[in-house]
């Protein structure tokens, strides 16, 4: 397995090694103790979820305050997706910076995306799947949502469609200034 750090270097973008032949194809989609190698800590994940979302429609930017922050491993199991993470960690030398990666069932890329980052995405194909393993419950308690479109963070969504599909908790979510923070 292959793994790259995007300009924020805590957030890793993961290519498993993909064996195909005219049957079709294997890969190894998580190995725990490889997994742990590339990051440089014990990982234990306790919640799996899968997410289904037509063209067009961003979910985000969520994220879980502590004691309750998650990080989350994310990849593409049917369609396309521009993933995207915001670092919201005061201390760090790229608070209020975000990357994003195109995630796709094609390019079979995983995300990873530690605790103190907000997370979204946008559909960019007709429909996509996606799966996401998280370190922590969800909490609606501990939940805030970064407004997808907070122009101090400045995130450069894709054109899919004349019109984004927002939930009505994402067409709330709040600016930078607004949220309460990791430290």
């Amino acid at each position: 397995m292959k793994f790259t750090p995007l300009a924020i270097p805590d957030v890793l973008v993961f290519e498993p090694d993909v064996f195909e032949d005219p049957r079709g194809f294997f890969f190894e989609s998580f190995n725990q103790s490889k997994f742990e190698n590339v990051i440089g800590r014990k990982i234990t994940f306790v919640q799996d979820n899968h997410s289904k979302s037509i063209e067009g429609v961003v979910r985000g930017l969520h994220f879980q305050l502590p004691p309750k922050e998650q990080g989350k491993l994310i990849r593409v199991i049917h369609g396309q997706i521009y993933d995207v993470a915001v670092d919201l960690r005061k201390k760090s030398p790229t608070f209020g910076q975000w990357v994003g990666e195109v995630l796709s069932a094609a390019n079979k890329k995983q995300i990873w995306i530690p605790e103190g980052f907000a997370h979204g995405f946008i559909t960019l194909s007709d429909d996509s799947e996606i799966l996401y393993k998280a370190t922590d419950f969800y909490s609606p308690n501990h939940e805030q949502c970064l407004i997808w479109n907070d122009p101090e963070i400045n995130v450069i969504w894709p054109h899919t469609k004349d019109n984004y599909i927002f939930s009505d908790k994402d067409k709330k979510g709040k600016a930078l200034s607004e949220l309460s923070l990791f430290n």
